[in-house]
């Protein structure tokens, strides 16, 4: 049984401590007075969310939120501006700490095109770029870390895109309700709930969880995937339920120990897609393969994947934990960013 002493030990920058105050953060992010929504002199057509590793995920997120509207997205993680950019495009570049090499470099390639540019930053060489060049930026506080500022950063970014993206304030008042409930079941104060379906997961997953997803939820696969990764230093691999019924289910042939499969469900799946996950639970049932479920919950899209994504953060925590792995150092990421 995972105790709050091992979390206070192995946690050396105690990050469990900054997810269990996300719902207050999401709140006081978007109820700020200081956050001003953007406004267009034209229709905005095709927006490019532009961000690397937690920011990155934010881009995922608005990119599942917008995937059934007409608002054409993408999302680049990269150097690369999309030729598709032009005047009736909008870039929004993220980067918690400002200093990205990838987001700024197609930051920059939006300031010599015609598109419309928003940048969000802690500060750093992102906030510097925006202000020798006249381009719009907004500072939000760096909480912890970029991964663990998500909930600022979004519901940040939430207010100020407001009049462009096709959410109402209750369907972000539901979000952060959702939240609010969340924590109650699987936040640090409840270690011993048998209710606490993140610690659950944790306790069950392999050396390398395979995570399943359907169409709409990626953002909360990728998340889980990259926390994962970052928190518990661990690898996992991310696939689609329909696309892995033509290929990624006969790896399941041969069977390993070490590695886990793990199901993320949406309450309003396709219909097909809901026959699918019926049919890998009679596969793995037929092999003895033990899966983790986690569900999406009902609401809008925005509330499903922030639940979802909150939960994925705190399976990845607690993976780390109890694999005695401290979830904040990134030495790994230094090195590489050393010699760019």
């Amino acid at each position: 049984m995972l105790s709050k002493a091992e979390l206070d030990r192995i946690d050396s920058k105690r990050m469990y401590a900054t997810y269990d105050d996300w719902p207050f953060i999401a709140r006081q992010a978007y109820e700020s007075d200081g956050l001003e929504t953007q406004e267009y002199d034209r229709e905005i057509k095709h927006i490019i969310f532009a961000g690397m590793g937690g920011s990155g995920a934010i881009g995922d997120l608005f990119s599942a939120v917008l995937s059934k509207t007409g608002t054409h997205v993408t999302v680049t993680k990269g150097y690369e501006l999309p030729k598709t950019a032009d005047a009736d495009s909008l870039v929004v570049t993220t980067s918690v700490s400002g200093d990205t090499a990838e987001t700024l470099a197609v930051l920059d390639a939006a300031r010599q095109s015609d598109c419309n540019v928003l940048a969000f930053s802690s500060g750093g060489m992102m906030e510097e770029f925006c202000s020798k060049n006249g381009l719009a930026h907004v500072r939000i506080a760096q909480t912890h870390s970029p991964r663990a500022s998500f909930a600022g950063f979004t519901f940040s970014m939430l207010k100020v895109l407001g009049d462009i993206l096709p959410l109402g304030h209750g369907d972000v008042a539901e979000a952060i309700a959702r939240l609010e409930e969340t924590v109650t079941r699987i936040s640090s104060a409840n270690l011993d709930g048998s209710d606490n379906t993140a610690l659950r997961i944790a306790e069950r997953l392999g050396h390398m969880p395979v995570i399943y997803y359907p169409f709409g939820l990626q953002a909360a696969a990728i998340r889980l995937k990259n926390g994962l990764q970052e928190n518990a230093k661990t690898h996992a691999i991310v696939e689609d339920v329909v696309e892995t019924c033509h290929n990624g289910i006969v790896a399941w042939e041969r069977p390993s120990p070490a590695v886990s499969p793990v199901i993320i469900t949406g309450s309003d799946d396709h219909p097909k897609t809901k026959e699918r996950w019926g049919i890998i639970r009679e596969y793995f049932a037929s092999r003895d393969i033990e899966y983790a479920e986690l569900p999406s919950g009902n609401g809008g899209i925005l509330a499903k994947l922030m639940g979802l994504i909150y939960s994925a953060d705190y399976i990845s925590i607690y993976r780390a934990i109890i694999t005695g792995v401290d979830p904040s150092p990134i030495d790994s990421i230094r090195f590489i960013k050393d010699r760019i």
